[in-house]
């Protein structure tokens, strides 16, 4: 799907745009892509312009919530199907999303890009082929590309994920001539496609699996194996863990996982908010 190339308010945005309406402005000057770029409204009293469209005043947006010109009204991305799934703003511009009011994406400290891009720098991706086994909004494969990979293969199973993509401005375009053929992106689930993916042939591998509780078969010890498979000996993989339970149920998913990793044939060791392994 193509990305969505209008504007995204905010409740604060939309109240700085009446604003400057209500002062008697004739244009206004920000951002109206989440921080990406800065440009100018043309401002009047009954509508704004944006990159030669018009627009009426919004009213009544809610705090949290990203909306997008759905050609009709501004309306917020998010969908339901079984979850409510919303792209969230941040202090830091980039956004977060949520899964029934769950948050995927860290955001306390930093920017969810600056967290993905630490993490990232830990499996050295330059001129490499890169397994990005879910793909989320796509902040491990922006900065794959930012970093100069080879390849990005990227896996999501939620088509409605992939619809937060086409609306997030800082989530990667495959068709984009900045990603450079370099990020293929295939709707799906790891679990099953990474059979198909051959044996030894990627240098590196991120994965940022939904928590256990959702995702059980992304943590086994058989998909492990896998990955083992299709990464060469000396490639590295990332795999966020985060800490669930710790503090209710006193488990460490971190070791757990590390433990599974070296019984498929990896290294591991504790990193980051994760667990980072070589494969030996």
């Amino acid at each position: 799907m193509a990305h969505y190339p209008g504007p995204l308010l905010t409740r604060d945005l939309a109240d700085a745009l009446c604003s400057a309406r209500d002062t008697g402005a004739v244009t206004w000057s920000g951002s109206l892509d989440l921080g990406r770029s800065i440009g100018t409204a043309t401002i009047a009293a009954d509508r704004w312009g944006w990159l030669e469209r018009d627009y009426p005043y919004p009213t009544r947006l809610k705090d949290r919530t990203i909306y997008y010109w759905d050609g009709e009204d501004f309306t917020p991305v998010s969908r339901f199907s079984g979850s409510l799934i919303k792209l969230v703003p941040t202090p830091w511009g980039t956004p977060t999303f949520e899964i029934d009011g769950i948050k995927m994406l860290p955001t306390a400290k930093e920017s969810p890009l600056d967290d993905a891009r630490r993490k990232v720098a830990l499996v050295e991706p330059r001129g490499k082929t890169v397994l990005d086994t879910c793909g989320g909004l796509g902040y491990f494969a922006a900065c794959c590309l930012d970093a100069g990979v080879g390849r990005i293969r990227s896996f999501e199973k939620n088509e409605d994920v992939l619809w937060l993509r086409t609306l997030n401005p800082w989530s990667p375009d495959p068709a984009a001539a900045s990603s450079g053929g370099r990020l293929e992106l295939t709707h799906g689930d790891v679990s099953a496609a990474i059979g198909s993916v051959a044996e030894a042939s990627v240098d590196a591998v991120l994965h940022d699996p939904p928590r256990f509780g959702i995702a059980g078969e992304l943590y086994s010890g058989a998909f492990y194996d896998q990955l083992a498979r299709v990464l060469r000996r000396g490639g590295r993989l990332f795999h966020y863990t985060g800490t669930p339970n710790k503090l209710t149920s006193g488990r460490d998913v971190p070791r757990e996982v590390a433990r599974r990793l070296d019984a498929a044939g990896f290294k591991a060791e504790l990193a980051l908010d994760g667990v980072l392994a070589t494969r030996r």
